[in-house]
């Protein structure tokens, strides 16, 4: 059945879908916003540590289901397994309205400027950096994406401060709102840290430290990255953007609603796209331009479902690069026991940070910002910090875990990593979910020098720990396989050569005047940040083009 036309769809409501969203709307656009998922609350995901542990990071609580939304591993030797939602490889994504932005730790971190120059910075100088990669430069530069930075951190909120980082790119405005207190953690790391000549500062977080725009501070509880906030001092697209573009009566959001195909006719244009409702019925809602938004795995998975005469391999692949080049972040670090109490229950946990690693270490590309971690909850430290040689049961284990619960720290960061064509997102030929839409399919593997970068990284921890007076440490060291976790990116990159990119600095695909891909898809490299911040300028920054010079019916 067909709806009637409006000026956009947009398919997700994650990071960035609802802010084009708001500027859309704002801007007199008529906008349908779809996501597969529902609006959840704080209550739809009870601090149960056990129940939310079990599951994925950013809150499989909040969606898929395992009921009909499976996806395809492929292992190292080429054999596929069907994971479930709630099971090891998946690679989730929270599915609904805010994604990942209402139930992530909420680090808010811009790019440096040498991460949209990764190619030129390194490809003479570390050969096997580039060596069997994909690596190049992004299209747009720091100072290109910096007033949306801005923006996006005085819009949506941002706390910190991050004068005492040397290394960070030039600001036009200081953060909106100072640092959360610092914690017991963040005291005995500094300390550490400025004993090794380092520069440790305070965290940006999408989180409110003060009242801001309407919406509380943070009260500072142990139940946050996995968990909804219950007094909603995070910031997340589902409180902060998504409300303005409603207000303006020019935005209808529709949940539970499953993109089926972005439909294209003979002359290469998009009419639209076609969607599953609750209740199972197929709809087709035209549109001027298409918007696809629903993150890097799900994006690439929607325009390789998307076939037509002109597109018979999927829309915007004429050139075999849908899907391709899938990365994560390959999370490593240390940890460290201590002989005195270093916790002290004060939430969110992760607040200290230093950025000395992230480029100029000696014959690597790159690095990675380092940072105490979120507090971890029991049921995370006997699974995840467990130190090497300790017992999994019985009265050891349980005497491990009474004396250094409150004496260890864990420090990590994500890796920069080097894009690989080979490790990537299809469709599988056999696997449907519950609509009978093929679903995603991860095959590939990781860049030797990521599992460098990422090892070189977690003896820098090790080393932070020690001067903090860690007195037995162990590492997190890089593991194979591909990478497509909550930090997903890569599979529609961004570039000016449509036969080795998929979508222009705008964000629009090559060979379509009115199809845009605005999330984690697009990036060419994924720094050694959380990329939250600049899928959000991204989609700031397209938004404006769009809404100045897009043509509506």
């Amino acid at each position: 059945m067909a709806l009637p036309k409006v000026n956009a769809v947009i398919i997700g409501a994650g990071a960035a879908g609802p802010i084009m969203a708001k500027e859309l709307a704002t801007a007199g656009w008529r906008v349908v916003l779809l996501e597969r998922g529902r609006w959840a609350t704080p209550a739809d995901c009870h601090k149960d540590d056990l129940f939310n542990q079990r599951n994925s990071t950013l809150g499989h609580p909040f969606g898929p289901d395992d009921d009909g939304n499976p996806r395809v591993v492929v292992d190292a030797k080429g054999n596929e397994r069907i994971v479930e939602p709630s099971g090891g490889g998946y690679n989730n994504n929270a599915a609904c309205v805010g994604g990942g932005t209402l139930s992530y730790g909420a680090m808010a971190w811009r790019f440096h400027p040498n991460d949209f120059r990764m190619k030129s910075v390194y490809g003479a100088k570390i050969p096997r950096a580039v060596e069997g990669s994909t690596l190049v430069d992004w299209p747009i530069s720091y100072d290109d994406l910096e007033p949306y930075y801005t923006k996006a951190e005085w819009e949506v909120g941002v706390s910190g401060d991050v004068s005492t980082d040397p290394f960070h790119g030039p600001r036009s405005k200081p953060l909106p709102m100072p640092p959360l207190p610092a914690t017991r953690e963040h005291e005995i790391l500094e300390k550490g840290a400025k004993a090794m000549g380092l520069h440790p500062f305070h965290i940006p977080m999408l989180r409110n430290s003060v009242p801001y725009r309407g919406r509380p501070a943070c009260m500072r509880c142990r139940w946050c990255v996995g968990f909804a906030c219950e007094v909603d001092a995070k910031c997340g697209s589902q409180n902060t953007v998504l409300p303005v573009a409603l207000a303006t009566g020019n935005l209808e959001l529709r949940t539970q609603c499953m993109t089926k195909e972005v439909l294209v006719d003979e002359k290469g244009k998009a009419g639209g796209v076609t969607y599953f409702d609750r209740e199972g019925r197929l709809w087709e809602q035209p549109a001027d331009y298409v918007i696809v938004s629903a993150s890097a795995v799900e994006s690439a998975r929607l325009l390789l479902n998307s076939k037509s005469k002109l597109f018979p391999e999927g829309l915007g692949n004429r050139h075999d690069w849908v899907g391709r080049n899938l990365q994560g972040h390959t999370y490593t670090g240390a940890a460290g026991l201590f002989d005195f109490e270093t916790y002290d229950d004060v939430g969110p946990g992760a607040g200290i940070a230093i950025c000395d690693y992230n480029h100029g270490n000696e014959d690597l590309a790159g690095g990675a910002m380092l940072a105490n971690e979120f507090i971890r909850l029991p049921y995370q430290f006997v699974t995840g910090t467990r130190q090497p040689g300790v017992a999994r049961w019985g009265r050891p284990h349980k005497e491990w875990v009474r004396q250094f619960y409150r004496r260890s720290i864990t420090v990590q960061g994500p890796t920069q990593e080097m894009p690989v064509f080979d490790s990537r997102v299809t469709v599988s030929t056999t696997v449907r979910d519950k609509f009978g839409i093929p679903v995603a399919r991860f095959s590939g593997y990781k860049h030797p020098h990521t599992i460098e970068i990422g090892n070189a990284m977690a003896a820098k921890a090790e080393k932070w720990l020690r001067a903090s007076g860690a007195n037995e440490t162990w590492l997190k060291k890089a593991g194979q396989g591909v990478s497509g976790g909550q930090h997903q990116a890569g599979t529609c990159r961004m570039g000016a050569d449509p036969k080795t990119s998929v979508v222009d600095q705008w964000c629009r695909v090559h060979d379509m005047d009115n199809v845009y891909v605005v999330d984690g898809s697009v990036h060419v490299t994924n720094g050694g940040f959380n990329p939250v911040l600049t899928i959000m300028a991204i989609a700031y920054r397209s938004a404006e083009k769009l809404a100045k010079e897009g043509k509506r019916s």
